[in-house]
């Protein structure tokens, strides 16, 4: 392994010199006169071992980089001039760990000065027990690919050690420096003989479990990013089967609907890809829809050489029977993840035990753990792959009676997480939470467990009704409302199967609450009807007098104020004749929005006063909040601003308060709105746009959208016409998506403006047309009158003039229609005058 020079001869004394330079050996060396050394042939480099990296690698930069700056010479997170030595990557299996590594080691090896020595590799298998290598063959290996003959190598695990940190050494020293590759290691055990010790070689370990028993660097390989998925998708296709095979790119949707089926995974994703490659013909729609069911999707991502569900098998028969047997009962939680508490019920076993169990999972990652500690969750195929073999199994791990314990802690910690939410005063708390921020705190934690847990609980489990019933202040304050709905539906059914009429009535009084909130009132009003029928069935007074003051909401929401106001009459005197002065209070409460658009503020100023009083004494904070919103509006008609804003302002804060992010936004909305009916503009932003940051961070885009348009009406005010456009024109986007029409037409109303008064009178009268067309959708005859006008000036503007005298005719129609005789007349004479410069006879 290098180069000899010629013996030299001494002088007189007959001394013999033989110098042996250029190289690095290890085996004797004898020197005497006229000795011919014969040295081992030329090795091949160390590198020639590396497997050849991969063509459609991708996804994984972020993961090179930081790996790459591991390996850098005399570089380190941890402190100037220390090389990080040992770097041990791991993941689920199929994560690509094994290729992250050789496209390390192939960019580390062109690196100049990096590793001259080159890249050793080594495959322990550490997953297989029929190929598992023990660290005494992979030593071999090792030493062989390093030059060392085979009579050379010893053979005990200790000897072969000690020569093989002594050969990396040897290179080190000789600035030959080498990164040595561990592959697929099983066990810290099984990697730790094959680590370099001289301070200079590195090492870089993979393997499925966390190991961090090497004092490495640790690395965890998380699944790609869906854009990074369909770009493996993409070029895996292309790479079997040539740049014209477009199938993914044609089809964008099929190949978004497949990297998420794979959730990410590497394996999962080449295989996909192959199952494509292998019949040209075949769509990528026709794979999508393939994978899309659950039961058979491990058998479809499958190939000869390879599959998911067999790469998952190899980690999972190395489980002992406690592990096992909670891996195969996670599957049971419904939701996207769990908590330790919750698999505690799943195991039915103590928490540290499981926990314990949990953290040898995540080691091994087969579970994943959360954003926060105490959570879990699976990767979904793997959580295909846990409750298949679950199934098998079941009758041995008590399957059924681990469902059970699961649903009974999720209805009975949401029960009582509902009661420490539920702001009448005076309640005995459980002491399931310590108080309502902790419980409030659970409740967000587990919504999506706990949704799924009621729609996946089989009918006869209380949970599939009583979820529904017991999370409904919770949805009101978070706004789930779609949840509310889809429960409420769910529960009403199993009940009226079940001929369970007070639950029913529950149900439906959740349902009735939730349709007000997602703004279908007139859905709102036959379902409190039907409550009402069985609130008086039953002869349940209390109830009965609940659901009309419910029923007048609904109503007031229609703007049936007449039909309210008769309704919430009746309310308030049955709350007056069985004694309930809260319920009398909530009654007060409804009506105060109705007489306020009714034009009497002022009125409505004198008993929201009295209700607000009410809920200051009883302690109700958040009907305090809400009442002192709605008194602000009151006082702001009333044309007593400074009280209105102060109102809105101790609004805002009580909702903060109480942790309800919506009411904190709409009464900012509101407090923003009376600023600018008071032109202080500044402290008017700083309001509207404070709520519409607020709702845009919480998902509210109704209040989003009022916020804007608000905003966009302050601008107009302040002659910023250029600046307002942009907050218009994404309220009016907002509304049209949430469905509420009525807001999109006004707020189009004020864009058309703004655009006409910065002299963009094309785009305004498309914004005029699309008014024009909401309001006659609407029924509003009179806002499709005035948005035709403005289409037809705006036309005259830019000499579209037949079409500005249609648009001004039909305003003129409809003002005649609905008696506006004053508009009428202003556009027959802006008709007139265009007809004029148009050289037609008027």
């Amino acid at each position: 392994m290098g180069q000899t020079e010629a013996a030299h001869e001494g002088a007189a004394d007959g001394r013999v010199d033989n110098t042996i330079s250029g190289g690095i050996f290890f085996h004797a060396v004898i020197q005497g006169r006229d000795i011919t050394v014969q040295l081992p042939p030329q090795i091949t480099p160390a590198l020639s071992g590396l497997p050849a990296p991969s063509a459609t690698f991708t996804g994984r930069d972020q993961d090179v980089d930081r790996l790459l700056k591991d390996l850098a010479p005399g570089e380190s997170g941890t402190g100037a001039g220390q090389a990080v030595l040992v770097t041990a990557v791991s993941g689920l299996a199929g994560i690509g760990k094994t290729e992250l590594a050789v496209q390390t080691a192939a960019r580390a090896r062109k690196k100049p000065g990096w590793f001259p020595g080159g890249v050793l590799f080594t495959d322990l298998s550490g997953y297989d027990p029929e190929r598992r290598l023990s660290p005494e063959r992979a030593l071999e290996g090792l030493l062989h690919a390093l030059g060392v003959p085979g009579d050379h190598i010893p053979n005990g695990l200790q000897d072969r050690q000690r020569l093989y940190r002594s050969v990396l050494a040897a290179y080190a020293e000789h600035q030959q420096r080498i990164l040595v590759v561990i592959d697929n290691a099983f066990t810290a055990e099984q990697a730790r003989p094959l680590l370099p010790t001289d301070g200079v070689t590195a090492a870089l370990v993979t393997s499925r479990h966390t190991l961090d028993g090497l004092d490495a660097r640790l690395h965890d390989l998380n699944v790609l990013a869906e854009s990074a998925s369909i770009a493996v998708l993409d070029q895996a296709l292309r790479h079997a089967r040539g740049d014209g095979d477009t199938r993914f790119a044609d089809d964008p949707e099929a190949a978004t609907r497949i990297a998420r089926l794979c959730e990410g995974l590497p394996l999962a994703l080449r295989i996909a890809a192959a199952l494509l490659a292998a019949v040209p013909t075949r769509p990528a729609a026709s794979l999508a829809t393939a994978l899309q069911a659950e039961h058979t999707r491990l058998d479809k991502l499958s190939r000869p050489d390879r599959a998911v569900r067999a790469a998952f098998d190899l980690s999972y028969r190395l489980l002992d029977g406690d592990h096992a047997r909670l891996f195969r009962l996670l599957p049971l939680n419904p939701g996207p993840d769990l908590s330790t508490e919750a698999a505690t019920h799943l195991a039915g076993t103590d928490t540290d035990r499981v926990e314990e169990l949990l953290q040898h999972l995540a080691d091994a990652h087969l579970v994943e753990p959360g954003r926060v500690w105490g959570r879990w969750r699976m990767h979904d195929l793997v959580r295909l792959f846990a409750d298949e073999v679950g199934h098998a199994r079941a009758a041995d791990d008590g399957r059924d009676a681990a469902l059970a314990r699961l649903l009974d802690h999720y209805l009975t910690t949401a029960q009582a997480a509902d009661i420490h939410l539920l702001t009448t005063p005076g309640l005995p708390l459980p002491d399931d939470f310590t108080d309502r921020d902790q419980a409030l705190e659970w409740l967000d934690a587990e919504q999506r467990n706990l949704v799924a847990a009621a729609t996946a609980a089989p009918v006869h489990h209380p949970a599939a009704t009583g979820l529904a019933l017991a999370l409904g202040t919770f949805f009101d304050l978070r706004r789930h409302t779609n949840d509310w709905i889809n429960l409420s539906t769910v529960a009403i059914a199993i009940c009226r199967e079940a001929g369970d009429r007070p639950n029913e009535k529950a149900a439906l009084d959740g349902l009735g609450r939730a349709l007000i909130r997602a703004g279908r009132f007139k859905e709102a009003v036959d379902t409190f009807t039907a409550v009402l029928d069985l609130c008086r069935e039953a002869g349940d007074r209390h109830a009965e007098a609940v659901t009309l003051s419910n029923l007048g909401q609904a109503l007031a929401s229609l703007e049936k104020f007449v039909e309210a106001v008769n309704v919430l009459t009746d309310a308030a005197d049955l709350f007056g004749d069985i004694g309930d002065s809260l319920g009398g209070a909530r009654v007060l409460g409804i009506l105060g929005p109705i007489q306020i658009k009714l034009g009497g503020s002022e009125h409505a100023v004198g008993y929201l006063t009295e209700v607000l009083a009410h809920w200051r004494e009883v302690g109700d904070r958040h009907a305090e909040s809400v009442t002192l919103d709605t008194l602000g509006l009151a006082l702001i008609g009333a044309c007593k601003f400074s009280e209105g804003v102060r109102a809105h302002t101790d609004a805002v804060a009580l909702f903060r308060e109480y942790g309800d992010p919506h009411g904190e936004a709409h009464a900012l909305n509101n407090l923003g709105a009376a600023l600018i009916q008071m032109r202080k503009f500044d402290e008017a932003a700083d309001a509207v746009l404070g709520a519409a940051r607020l709702s845009k961070e919480i998902g509210y885009p109704q209040c989003e959208a009022m916020a804007l348009a608000n905003f966009g009406q302050l601008l107009l005010q302040k002659r910023s016409f250029d600046k307002a456009v942009t907050p218009l024109t994404t309220a009016a986007s907002l509304f049209r998506e949430i469905g509420d029409r009525r807001s999109a037409a006004s707020t189009l109303n004020l864009l058309g403006q703004a655009l006409a008064e910065e002299g963009r009178f094309e785009e305004a009268a498309d914004v005029g047309t699309q008014d024009a067309l909401l309001c006659r959708e609407l029924g509003d005859r009179h806002g499709e009158g005035i948005a035709w006008k403005n289409v037809g000036l705006s036309l005259c503007q830019v000499r579209r003039l037949d079409e500005a005298i249609e648009a001004l005719s039909t305003a003129a129609g409809i003002f005649r229609e609905t008696g506006d005789r004053r508009r009428e007349a202003e556009v027959r004479v802006q008709a007139a005058l265009a007809r004029a410069s148009n050289g037609r006879p008027n």
